[in-house]
């Protein structure tokens, strides 16, 4: 148990990207912060792609969702220039933009649908021919039909902002405590934050389920920079959704399933329905060293939106979870605004709609 009688005002539960974010902001505005994780760092944040992309993520009928993702996508800038003057370390941000391109007719149809429904939000995107997405991205396979680009979807490595993010929050003078935390009861602090994603269904009473996701990791042939992609790529292989996520050091990462499953194990299946989408949108990719298969657990939510403020039932406990596929993405605003509900104790109005209080947390 945190002592109590230590000058601690906040203890954040939960150390993952949202959780080590929320409480660098509130050390940044005096608060004395500890956070509170077995293993910092290691849940889905490790696991994630780390695309910035309200252009591919938009949804039909998420409308309020979007508008909070190009919020966050339009801090990203200055927040990734912010915690690298404070570190010294690069985060792997990237932005060349993001192609969605589709390889058969009908591919073609669903990814001009996104376009449409992108531009009917104010988002910017331009539809290509097959012909010029080649030429801006050689690697396409030939069949590709056309694509879509969308200069301001950038990524981030979520591996670097984790270890940037660890460096900021101890020189800003915040404490890890690497424990378990079983009953919000006892922990002691003037205000508590709940980020602990999954856990937050047992912790809070929250209606957070995990999301299966498998992930792998690729490193291209270090003989032949040409093999290397320059942009992210996300695409439709015969109505099979893929993602290929390049890194500046020839890492590819490429995601990710989508599974209603709690159990951890990397399949067979997960990783041939990957490769078969991804090398048929981009047949370099067989050629590439598989480095690494992941497997993390979505924090997802009923209507796919966090749970942000303060917790029902629960006085001085702010949740800040269940941010889906979204958590990286998300993290510079959700970050600003719980920091500034802890410092002040008003509800930040770009949290609107998104209350912990959307349903009624379970006892």
């Amino acid at each position: 148990m945190t002592d109590p009688d230590m000058d601690v005002d906040v203890v954040v539960v939960g150390a993952g990207v949202i959780g080590q974010a929320i409480g660098w902001r509130c050390a940044q505005r005096g608060a004395a912060v500890t956070l509170l994780d077995p293993a910092p760092g290691t849940g889905a944040s490790w696991v994630a792609a780390g695309m910035l992309a309200p252009v591919g993520e938009a949804s039909f009928g998420e409308e309020a969702l979007t508008a909070l993702q190009v919020r966050s996508s339009r801090l990203w800038p200055g927040f990734a220039q912010e915690l690298t003057a404070a570190t010294g370390l690069d985060l792997g941000y990237r932005t060349e933009g993001t192609l969605t391109v589709a390889l058969t007719h009908d591919d073609l149809l669903a990814v001009r649908r996104m376009r449409s429904y992108s531009e009917q939000l104010g988002l910017t995107a331009q539809e290509l021919t097959g012909a010029a997405v080649r030429e801006r991205e050689p690697l396409l396979a030939p069949r590709i039909r056309g694509a879509v680009f969308a200069p301001g979807d950038h990524q981030v490595d979520p591996r670097r902002l984790l270890a940037a993010l660890t460096a900021a929050l101890g020189a800003a003078g915040a404490r890890f405590e690497h424990r378990r935390v079983d009953d919000l009861a006892s922990v002691r602090a003037s205000t508590v934050v709940l980020a602990a994603g999954t856990g937050s269904a047992a912790l809070g009473g929250l209606p957070v389920r995990p999301v299966k996701g498998q992930l792998l990791r690729l490193r291209a042939p270090r003989h032949d920079p040409q093999l290397r992609l320059a942009h992210t790529v996300r695409g439709l292989a015969d109505g099979r959704s893929v993602y290929l996520v390049p890194r500046d050091d020839g890492e590819l990462v490429i995601g990710a399933t989508v599974e209603e499953r709690r159990d951890g194990a990397a399949t067979a299946g997960g990783v041939l329905e990957l490769l078969r989408a991804a090398t048929d949108l981009v047949p370099a990719v067989a050629e590439y060293e598989l480095v690494e298969t992941c497997v993390g657990h979505r924090p997802g939510t009923p209507d796919n939106g966090p749970l942000l403020g303060p917790l029902p039932g629960r006085p001085g406990v702010i949740a800040a979870t269940g941010h889906y596929r979204h958590g990286i993405l998300l993290t510079p605003v959700t970050a600003d605004a719980v920091a500034e509900l802890v410092a002040t104790g008003r509800t930040p109005e770009q949290l609107a709609g998104f209350g912990a209080d959307r349903w009624r947390p379970s006892r």
